[in-house]
């Protein structure tokens, strides 16, 4: 990796993190919400060597246009438009009522460009993960037993595109709770 892209990933680590400051993820413990971009961008490179620092980025950022008050324009000039145009790609639009988005993600997935798909992949690996070691405190099993088979539905039309991050997948998914 050169030292520019190095740059890039850390300006992209520190942006992600300064705009998911004040927010915690729904575990009961309620960590910070920055550790899951940055277990998203280590799933990619650590456990499905992709060292692409495009792809890397996007990971950090993944979640930045949907979940903060980040801007298109402001990720495009802070990191370019291949990057930015990613991060869109795997936002949902929250104007939109929460089923109307989940129904968007199984129909858009197999649309994806292919940094996308990798992103979306790395995402929906950490939050089975994270579904199955630290479910948000208020959701009953129904609701994760509903989590994991929505999200085996979006990898559905993913497949295809990285054979060792769809195994992950698969091994986190075969942590669904018993109903």
């Amino acid at each position: 990796m050169e030292t520019s892209d190095l740059e890039l990933i850390l300006r992209a680590l520190a942006f992600a993190a300064d705009k998911h400051r004040n927010q915690r993820r729904k575990g009961e413990e309620k960590s910070p919400y920055i550790n899951h971009p940055i277990a998203v961008a280590n799933v990619l490179a650590n456990e499905g060597g992709v060292y692409d620092p495009i792809v890397l980025c996007a990971a950090l950022l993944h979640d930045t246009i949907e979940d903060t008050q980040a801007t298109a324009a402001e990720l495009e000039v802070e990191f370019g438009a291949r990057i930015t145009a990613i991060v869109l790609e795997v936002s949902d639009d929250k104007s939109l009522a929460k089923e109307v988005r989940k129904r968007l993600q199984i129909e858009h997935a197999p649309r994806l460009s292919r940094e996308a798909k990798l992103v979306k992949l790395a995402d929906k690996i950490c939050n089975l993960r994270d579904m199955a070691e630290r479910p948000p405190a208020d959701w009953e099993i129904e609701r994760r037993t509903q989590y994991f088979d929505w999200a085996r539905a979006v990898v559905d039309g993913l497949r295809g595109a990285h054979a060792r991050l769809e195994a992950l997948f698969d091994a986190a998914l075969s942590l669904r709770p018993r109903d």
